[in-house]
Parts: structure tokens; C-alpha cells; sequence
């Protein structure tokens, strides 16, 4: 007896599995992107200047103790100053602020021209963002080509109830506004 309704049906009769080892990277990163991820900066105090990177790959990993992680390309230049720091701060940004987002990402303008703040913790702070963990590095791990970087939530600051978060999926940024429910 098949439960699953109709659509699903259609949509598994088009669908494709291969082995992410033998493909293209292009073709695992595109099923990837069928994930829905928010959009951070992480930040930290580097030796010469504050330092930030623009982040999806951010998730909780324990309520009790607060720890999160996130995943930087051990192949940045921006890697080896996050993973050897004892602070960062992870910005959870707004769905209006894909110039915030942008201003991270490989060759962007990084903190030039934005009034920035630090946090208790003395990393670099972002104003006006949706939410905001400040970590105490907990573990790095190697994760094939990116690290794991674990930390322990010391402060955690939230934005107003009508703030909504930036998104990423299948290569494009966007909103999502939670309906009535």
C-alpha cells in the first residue's frame, strides 16, 4: 500500500541518485542547495583587524551545554584566524540584509564604512541583525575539506518579534515570512 499523496509520486518518478564521489561536485552541490539554510556572519577579532565571513553552514548542537557550529573552508584565507581564535560572535541576518551578507562573502568590503561595535567577548559586533550568539571556542574538527568549529554560547541577543531571516537556497537569497498559525 503506497501512502505517499500523488505529487510525491510524480516528483520521485523524475528524480536522480547518484554516488557523490563518482559526479561532478556541481550535481551534490545542487542537491545541497534543495536545503533551505539561513544566512550568518561570524566574526572575530583578528592579530592585525576584525575579521568576518559570510556562513550557512550554522546549527545548534546542544541545549544543555548551549553549543552551536559552524564550517569554514579550511582552503579561506580567513580559516586558520577563526579556527585558532577563542571568540567569534555568529550574526544571524535579517531578510534586508543581503548587503550585510555580501559585504563578507570573498573580496567583499568586509567591516569598511559599517559602525561596529564589540561584544562583551570583544569580537566585532554587526548592528540591527536578527540575532546574535557570541561563542567561547569549544572544538575544532576536521571535516574533509571545511573544519568544524564548535562553540559554547556565552550571550545570546535577539532581535524584535517581526524580524525574519535571510534564506539561501539553490544558489539564490530570499525571505521567509512566516504566515499566521
Amino acid at each position: 500500500m503506497n501512502r505517499l499523496p500523488p505529487e510525491s509520486l510524480d516528483r520521485l518518478a523524475d528524480a536522480i541518485s547518484f554516488h557523490p564521489d563518482t559526479e561532478p561536485g556541481r550535481l551534490f552541490r545542487q542537491a545541497l542547495g534543495r536545503f533551505a539554510t539561513g544566512v550568518t556572519v561570524v566574526t572575530v577579532a583578528g592579530p592585525k583587524c576584525p575579521v568576518g565571513m559570510t556562513v550557512n553552514s550554522f546549527t545548534s548542537v546542544s541545549l544543555d551545554p548551549a553549543l552551536v557550529l559552524w564550517c569554514p573552508a579550511r582552503s579561506s584565507s580567513r580559516h586558520d584566524i577563526f579556527a585558532e581564535a577563542k571568540a567569534w560572535s555568529i550574526h544571524v541576518l535579517g531578510a534586508e540584509q543581503l548587503d550585510i551578507c555580501l559585504r563578507f562573502t570573498r573580496g567583499g568590503p568586509q567591516f569598511e564604512g559599517l559602525d561596529l561595535g564589540v561584544t562583551a567577548l570583544g569580537t566585532p559586533l554587526i548592528p540591527g541583525v536578527a540575532a546574535r550568539f557570541d561563542c567561547h571556542a569549544h572544538a575544532v574538527h576536521e571535516g574533509g575539506d571545511h573544519s568544524v568549529l564548535v562553540g559554547r554560547v556565552a550571550q545570546v541577543t535577539v532581535g524584535g518579534p517581526d524580524d525574519h531571516p535571510l534564506v539561501f537556497a539553490a544558489g539564490r537569497f530570499g525571505a521567509f515570512e512566516p504566515g499566521e498559525g
